[in-house]
């Protein structure tokens, strides 16, 4: 049967699941599209088949005959799925499945990542077998990542989906072992008594004294006012845009913490199985902290709702205070959760010899560290300035990285398992490399940024980041980049 030719098996080693997998054809060509694609994204009970048939469809049929779905999928299971493409003009060129999509291992599914853009949505009308035989429509244009995430599938988003069956791509051979590198939940203190820290300008040259930043006031000072404001829209950008979940605190001026909106320094979470599999449990980490004001952001009612997840341990290094080492978490450390690598600028405020003990505790096989400066020749404070990792892509200042061997070792490392976009020191001023990976409500990778990242960033970059990523989020937090010196990855703790 012609239909049973175009689903081509391919046999994959998953984490969870032995049992081959009936994948997409390598090719098809014209007359094998016009009779119709099928492709099984899962062996779970119940589980729908994907459907292209022959003739594009302008909406659904209220049903589907037990010989049409036979002809096309080889057999009659309970469930089906017919995609549409919604926004493709009635003349245009429509994607192939074999295009589309493609079983990786028994829960996860790599998708084209150009169909994470609004006009490139494809929809499914959703059929279930009755007594009779017959398929009836039980849902019409439903959205196809949400469909996928509704029945338990993580997605790959890929450039390439045939190639990500081959396991070319990072997050696809990550997903065959259950691994990830970005979170859908991240913990947030919104500024409330936000202000310029003089304890920690002394090291970071991305920080700028306001005016009024002396007031104590806080109804007084004009700069929390409109710092509440842009935080606010960070805030809904990345809750009610991207679907994000945010755990978020206040702070006061009785906790004297003016750089209280950047918690990804104090702490850090891990799941079991971060590290290329070498982390046994769970894990929260405490960070020792340079400025004496930072170290009151360990706040006892915050680490209680952070410890209620049920970490299988915590590590505390916050004792390393006293002995003047410093080791100021994902500030310090850039991480490759996925292939276990952490990469860290040496600085005050990130000690190697922290940085080797955090590794080996971990279970991280690779620790890459080096020298970075500024456009001014000044060190770089933190490594999130100069360098951020998703699954598939990496951004980094390489030129910041004046040794030609660190350079080199690290360029090396970071191109092994993801693509690469190489900003400028002049972009790194731009906080272009202060950017964060997360999964939005789809389940989809997204980058989290600043409006002046996003802006800094040329259209090549975007568009390059945009081939492994579903959508850029961005807001204007103008305000506290120039007084806070920090940008929109530094506001964001990760929850796994």
């Amino acid at each position: 049967m012609l239909s049973r030719t175009l689903q081509l098996l391919a046999s994959r080693s998953c984490a969870n699941a032995s049992r081959a997998f009936s994948a997409l054809p390598e090719a098809v060509a014209d007359p094998f599209a016009r009779s119709g694609e099928a492709v099984r994204l899962s062996y779970a009970a119940g589980s729908p088949i994907l459907l292209k048939l022959p003739d594009r469809q302008w909406g659904p049929s209220l049903s589907l005959s037990t010989h049409e779905v036979e002809d096309i999928a080889g057999e009659t299971p309970d469930r089906v799925a017919v995609v549409r493409n919604v926004f493709c003009a009635d003349s245009g060129e429509v994607m192939t499945l074999a295009q589309t999509v493609a079983a990786i291992c028994n829960n996860t599914v790599a998708v084209a990542s150009e169909l994470a853009s609004p006009a490139n949505r494809l929809v499914l009308d959703e059929y279930q077998r009755s007594k009779d035989g017959s398929y009836h429509l039980t849902n019409m244009a439903t959205d196809m990542f949400r469909m996928m995430r509704h029945e338990g599938l993580r997605v790959s988003l890929v450039p390439d989906v045939m190639a990500a069956t081959t396991g070319v791509y990072n997050g696809s051979r990550g997903a065959q072992k259950g691994l990830r590198q970005s979170t859908n939940e991240v913990l947030m203190v919104a500024p409330t008594a936000f202000g310029f820290n003089a304890e920690t300008a002394e090291d970071n040259s991305f920080m700028h004294a306001s005016k009024d930043s002396t007031q104590e006031d806080n109804a007084a000072v004009p700069h929390r006012r409109q710092v509440l404001r842009e935080f606010a829209g960070l805030h809904h950008q990345l809750t009610d845009v991207a679907g994000v979940n945010v755990s978020l605190f206040q702070h006061s001026q009785d906790h004297r913490t003016p750089d209280a909106c950047f918690p990804n320094n104090w702490f850090s979470t891990h799941p079991a199985g971060e590290g290329a599999g070498n982390l046994q449990e769970s894990t929260l980490v405490l960070y020792p902290m340079k400025a004496p004001s930072r170290r009151r952001e360990r706040r006892p009612d915050i680490l209680d709702i952070i410890r209620k997840r049920g970490y299988g341990r915590m590590l505390d290094y916050s004792a390393e205070e006293e002995n003047r080492k410093y080791f100021e978490g994902t500030g310090a450390l850039v991480i490759d959760r996925i292939n276990g690598v952490a990469y860290v600028a040496l600085s005050e405020r990130a000690d190697r010899g922290l940085a080797e003990q955090w590794a080996a505790d971990m279970g991280y096989r690779d620790l890459v560290t080096f020298h970075s400066r500024d456009s001014e020749d000044k060190i770089v404070y933190h490594t999130n300035v100069m360098m951020a990792i998703g699954t598939d892509v990496a951004v980094v200042c390489s030129e910041s990285v004046h040794d030609d061997k660190e350079r080199q070792h690290l360029l090396a490392r970071l191109s092994a398992a993801h693509s690469i976009v190489d900003i400028s020191k002049a972009q790194m001023g731009h906080l272009c490399g202060n950017v964060l990976e997360l999964e939005d409500g789809r389940g989809l990778p997204v980058f989290a940024m600043s409006s002046q990242a996003y802006q800094a960033f040329t259209e090549d970059q975007r568009r390059q980041l945009r081939k492994h990523v579903a959508e850029l989020h961005h807001a204007p937090i103008d305000t506290i980049e120039h007084i806070g010196g920090g940008g929109v990855r530094c506001a964001l703790a990760e929850l796994f």
